[in-house]
């Protein structure tokens, strides 16, 4: 697993000239774009919060959810000739991408609670971190890395016979982020289309995660235990799926 993580790394700086500040740049930018368009052009509400800790609460939380996915959803196809050449558990390929993700998600963080500390410091009383949240940080990082890899595990396995799946992978995904309160509050959501954006087991956890920081948003602990369920139900049958595939896929891909 560890030679695996070293390798998504060493891909991810290779040619690179500002190589791990990547890391910091996305977020950064997509919270300065977020900002521009949807805060002071279209006038989308931030629930009193800077819009800059708002945005960048519920980016880098996607951002992890989203690179299990997608890096999870390749497994079978992008280590294909790996597979082939010498045997162990194929299920640490997932997991060291969830490893990997994750130490970009740690990183995000650090500058995500750099912009907080500061906004605290200049003295804005709209900002109140909730202890009780804050504990719950760790689980919701873990349903974060169950979903997106019981997802991408679900994907990966389909993608064997399937490979029309690799181009609806990045769409979807983006839909399902415009599904999610990123670029807006749930306070906003008129009531005949809540349901549908509660529906998405992302909901709570990027509600209580910018909760836990901020002290603003609407996150149930009903839907929160609704979104475990839902994390652990996918991932159980991406597991399933996952070692039933791995058994013959080099004769399909």
């Amino acid at each position: 697993m560890w030679i695996l993580v070293k390798r998504d790394f060493t891909t991810f700086y290779k040619q690179t000239i500002l190589g791990p500040l990547w890391f910091f740049i996305q977020p950064l930018l997509s919270t300065i774009v977020y900002t521009i368009i949807f805060n002071r052009v279209a006038g989308i509400p931030t629930d009193e919060l800077p819009p800059i800790l708002f945005y960048m609460s519920g980016i880098i939380a996607w951002n992890y959810f989203s690179s299990c996915l997608t890096s999870t959803a390749g497994t079978f196809t992008m280590n294909a000739g790996l597979f082939g050449q010498v045997y162990f558990p194929r299920i640490i390929v997932p997991l060291s991408t969830v490893v990997s993700s994750l130490s970009k998600f740690m990183v995000q963080l650090i500058m995500f609670l750099g912009f907080y500390f500061y906004y605290r410091f200049m003295g804005n009383e709209q900002i109140n971190a909730s202890f009780q949240m804050l504990l719950l940080i760790p689980i919701m990082i873990i349903l974060m890395a169950l979903l997106g890899q019981g997802l991408g595990m679900i994907v990966s396995s389909l993608t064997t016979k399937y490979r029309d799946l690799n181009f609806l992978v990045g769409f979807g995904t983006q839909l399902l982020m415009y599904a999610s309160p990123i670029i807006y509050p749930l306070s906003v959501v008129p009531e005949k289309y809540k349901p549908l954006i509660l529906a998405n087991p992302m909901t709570p956890i990027i509600e209580g995660f910018r909760q836990a920081f901020t002290g603003k948003g609407q996150m149930d602990f009903n839907l929160l235990l609704y979104s475990a369920l839902f994390s652990l139900t996918i991932f159980t049958l991406g597991l399933l799926i996952f070692h039933k595939v791995e058994k013959d896929f080099i004769d399909t891909v």
